[in-house]
Formats: structure tokens, C-alpha cells, sequence
């Protein structure tokens, strides 16, 4: 009998087992991969997610590593006229934005955790509950035969999340775009300033961030499948679509910067999301079970906001789940049921305005050429709705305790 299983050992995974250290709860992450994966290479953190690192005591690892940005600039390639965009970097973890390593952030809070937490290699096969004593009991059954028990499961395990599907969540929908990012690799120095670069052109978006002195993470967002998608990713062939197609006009910096990819770091993905309402009126806990981080809330990456909330969910869901502690140092299976819904009405209307803030944000930067699309991308948008949708980017989801 386990206190907690979580699904999944991603950010949002790890990050709830280290909250849920903090407060006192022993919890096992099951992982269906034979090691940490680091699909994406790299993600942005906004002030939300620095809030919630803090709270989990694991910021000042990544902080002494990636500096803050002050700026930025949006380039219409075909006009060429740039949009600066101004970050808050005054001093201190809380208001800063940073882009970092997805792997170092997952091995940042795997080290919180104590050996053996971690179950590599462990796929899930079958789900279901049982009652004892009165009490409500997860089972879940793995393909090693394995049979465990948990007085609280929750899923971690994704966009395709098997917790999510068994709760009765609608699936999530492809948004008719996709993604391609990897990292550049410079070992002499690419010498660019430390600002973010975006460049806007009819259905695709493209940009890149200075990691390090020597690394570039860099993306491209498009409306059509890249050719090699169709061929597991093959990274000559991505690295080819995107200089010699979907790329083709944009500056020759960029291009340089996709050239020195390591193919190692790139992938392509579709952009899929939840429908908001499934969020708001859908079971997002059942029988001591619930979801975070992208089996919750999977949106697309336009506001960069998809690892923020996994991590505000962490630090949530230790804050319900620690006060149905006793005071013998063990959860209250009673209890947890109620923390776990005070947890779903905390994130519920939070991740279902994000879900719909990232897909406008989305069409309306890359959806077309006519001139009343670039009136509402370059005049409505950039001016006017952009400093609206960041300022919930600043949101803080509290302490622990």
C-alpha cells in the first residue's frame, strides 16, 4: 500500500513528489520510459513557474545557470518591421524570465526526491478501485504483473494520459499546427546578445533564445506537417524542410542557428490541446484519483505556459494534500477526496483561460496575410492584448503551507 503513486515522471510529476515530500507524503512516480525524458530540449519559465520552483526549494539551482531576459523583438518577415517586447528583470527569481534545459530542470527536482522514488519502466496496464474499511483504494496493475495500491493516484503521464481517458476526459484535439525545436550548438561562442528573436510570417512563427554562451534553443511553428513527420522526425529531413521550405525567407541568422542543430535535441510534434469546457465542466477527480500538467490542461505553446502550470500544479496540489495529514504522519484517506477537490477548483477556471489564451495567441500571430489579421496581430494584439495575457504569466500559487 502506497500513500501516493503518481503517473509519470515529467515535470509535473516530479515536481508534485518533491512537494509532496515537503509536506510530509511519501510518494512512488511510475515511469513507462527507462530513464528521465527530455522531449522539447528546452522550455521558457515565466514568474509563475519561478514562484512555484521557489516554493518547491529547487530555484537557485537553475537560476545560477540561465540569466534572465530584459527583452525582446517580434520581426514581420515580410515587412520587416520589428515589435520590441520588454520582460520584467528586476532582481529576483519571482519576476524574471528564463529559458533553461529540459533535462537539467527535470534532474533539478529529481534530486529533491530520495532514492527509489522513481520506478523506471513501469507500464501501466489496468486501473480500477476497491473499497476498504470504507475507505476508497486505487489499484493499478502493471505489465510486469506488478498489482499496487495507492490511497491517492495521480496522473502525470501527458497529452495521451491513460488517468485522464479513465476519469472521462474528452481527448485532446489537434490544433491543425505543429512544431519543430531543437538546439543549436555552437563550441566556439555564437556571441548573440541574451534576447529572445521572433519572426512572424504567413502560418508559420519562428524565433530563438540564447540558452548559454554556447548553446541557441530554437523553434518554428507552422499549419502543415514538415516532410520526415511522416518518418518518425528524421532529423536530416526536418533540418532540410525547415531551411530550404518553411524557413526559406526568413534572416540568415536564423537559418545559420538551425544549421549547427545537435540532431539529438530535435523533434516535431503536432500541437494538441483540451477543449477548455472539458477543464470546466469535466471530471478532473474520481475515487482519490485526479490529473496535472499536461494530462489536466494540454494547450498549445503559443504563451509558453504548458510547464508553468504543471509546476503551479505541484505546488497546489502539496498544499491540499498535506493538510489531510494526521497527525501520525499519514494521509486521511477520508480527507484526501475533499483536498483533491479543493485542488481541481483552485486550477480548473486557471488552466481552462490558459488553454484559451495560447490558442488565440496562436491564430492570431500566424493565421493569415490579409490586412485586417495583420491590423489584429501587429496593432490589437502585439499592443494591446500581449502585455494582458502575460500579466498571467506574474500569477503566484502560493506557498507549501
Amino acid at each position: 500500500m502506497e500513500e501516493v503513486v503518481i503517473v509519470g515522471a515529467g515535470i509535473a510529476g516530479l515536481a508534485t513528489a518533491v512537494a509532496l515530500k515537503k509536506v510530509g507524503v511519501h510518494a512512488l512516480v511510475l515511469e513507462r520510459s527507462e530513464g528521465l525524458r527530455a522531449t522539447g530540449a528546452a522550455l521558457s519559465l515565466f514568474p509563475n513557474a519561478w514562484r512555484a520552483l521557489d516554493a518547491l526549494g529547487v530555484s537557485e539551482k537553475l537560476t545560477s545557470l540561465y540569466p534572465p531576459f530584459s527583452k525582446g523583438y517580434v520581426t514581420d518577415v515580410k515587412t520587416k518591421a520589428i515589435q520590441e517586447v520588454r520582460y520584467d528583470a528586476s532582481k529576483g527569481s519571482g519576476s524574471e524570465q528564463r529559458t533553461v534545459h529540459r533535462k537539467i530542470l527535470l534532474e533539478a527536482l529529481a534530486e529533491e526526491l530520495p532514492p527509489n522514488t522513481i520506478r523506471f519502466s513501469s507500464k501501466l496496464t489496468s486501473i480500477d478501485t476497491l473499497v476498504e474499511q470504507g475507505s476508497s483504494i486505487c489499484v493499478l496493475a502493471l505489465e510486469d504483473g506488478t498489482i499496487i495500491k495507492s490511497k491517492v493516484v495521480i496522473g502525470c503521464d501527458g497529452v495521451h494520459s491513460r488517468i485522464a481517458r479513465w476519469l472521462g476526459l474528452g481527448e485532446p484535439v489537434d490544433s491543425g499546427r505543429s512544431g519543430i525545436r531543437g538546439i543549436a550548438v555552437y563550441p566556439q561562442g555564437h556571441g548573440l546578445n541574451h534576447e529572445v528573436q521572433q519572426f512572424v510570417d504567413v502560418s508559420k512563427r519562428g524565433g530563438f533564445i540564447p540558452l548559454d554562451d554556447k548553446e541557441v534553443y530554437w523553434f518554428l511553428a507552422c499549419k502543415v506537417p514538415p516532410k520526415g513527420s511522416d518518418m518518425g522526425g528524421d532529423p536530416n529531413l526536418l533540418i532540410r524542410e525547415v531551411a530550404e521550405n518553411l524557413a526559406k525567407d526568413f534572416p540568415p541568422l536564423y537559418l545559420d542557428i538551425v544549421g549547427h542543430s545537435d540532431f539529438s535535441t530535435l523533434t516535431w510534434a503536432p500541437f494538441m490541446f483540451r477543449y477548455p469546457w472539458d477543464v470546466v465542466l469535466g471530471n478532473l477527480t474520481r475515487a482519490n484519483f485526479t490529473v496535472a500538467g499536461d494530462a489536466m490542461h494540454p494547450m498549445t505553446p503559443d504563451l509558453g505556459q504548458g510547464g508553468c502550470l504543471a509546476l503551479e500544479d505541484a505546488v497546489v496540489l502539496g498544499r491540499h494534500i498535506g493538510s489531510s495529514v494526521s497527525q501520525g504522519g499519514e494521509l486521511e484517506t477520508r480527507d484526501v477526496g475533499f483536498a483533491l477537490e479543493r485542488y481541481v477548483r483552485e486550477r480548473r477556471w486557471r488552466a481552462a483561460m490558459l488553454i484559451t489564451a495560447s490558442f488565440l495567441s496562436g491564430w492570431v500571430q500566424q493565421d493569415g496575410s490579409s490586412w485586417w489579421m495583420k491590423f489584429l496581430r501587429d496593432v490589437v494584439f502585439y499592443k494591446f492584448l500581449l502585455g494582458k495575457a502575460v500579466s498571467a504569466t506574474r500569477y503566484d500559487c502560493g506557498k507549501l503551507c
